[in-house]
């Protein structure tokens, strides 16, 4: 899975959104060095013809309370690529109508194993900035009329440079190509089937390893970097 993301202000960061020409939102963009989940994330997506970035919450499945949402009792930052294509998933129709790009720095990882941590690595691109895909979806309470967008990050099967830092699965990469970013953020396009060559893990740019204590802590470094060349 992917548990965490960075996004800081960096030019890299800030080239990659200029690229995509995003119209912004009233919400300024959230920079933070450390983003679990259930916090809010600045995502871009195509909403009735207009590419625009929005604070998005990072958990996909919400429950209605009396004066507004909290995050389901079912997990949901991550939806798995083997799942998209199940109409009795959650991330069935998303997939077909509300498709996501993150722009982040980098993203966190930690292995477990029979419950217990091992260790906790976290990813960032050599040059430039890394998207993320994923899916969102838009809330309306009943009561309130709060309107609210949540979001999750979509996961495909372990990749094989990063099977010493998480076994399980890698987080959907998206390349930096203007034509298939166009295909994927177009809401009105559910030709899905053309997405399945990017269903296949892989990593698009370089990226910089540094292990760390844990997630809390990802100021104490542990060893000494490492690159990992794109594919």
């Amino acid at each position: 899975m992917c548990g965490r993301l960075n996004v800081t202000d960096a030019p890299g960061v800030r080239a990659l959104c200029d690229a995509m020409d995003i119209e912004l939102g009233y919400e300024p963009q959230i920079f933070q060095r450390y983003i679990g989940a259930a916090n809010k994330v600045s995502v871009v997506r195509q909403k009735n013809g207009r590419r625009i970035m929005e604070n998005a919450l990072w958990w996909l499945l919400l429950e209605a309370t009396e004066t507004g949402f909290k995050p389901s009792r079912y997990t949901s930052i991550n939806t798995r690529y083997d799942s998209l294509n199940n109409p009795r998933k959650a991330g069935y129709r998303p997939f077909r109508q509300s498709r996501i790009l993150i722009p982040v720095t980098g993203f966190g990882e930690s292995e477990y194993q029979k419950g217990k941590l091992l260790h906790c690595h976290d990813m960032q691109a050599k040059d430039g900035a890394l998207l993320m895909a994923g899916l969102c979806k838009e809330w309306t309470h009943s009561g309130t009329g709060e309107s609210i967008t949540s979001c999750s990050v979509i996961t495909l099967p372990p990749h094989p440079k990063l099977q010493n830092i998480h076994s399980k699965s890698t987080p959907m990469m998206f390349p930096q190509d203007s034509a298939l970013i166009d295909a994927w953020l177009d809401e009105d396009n559910q030709q899905v089937e053309q997405f399945e060559p990017l269903l296949q893990p892989c990593i698009y740019q370089d990226l910089v390893v540094q292990q760390i204590a844990k997630p809390s802590q990802y100021q104490q470094t542990l060893g000494e970097p490492f690159s990992l060349a794109a594919d």
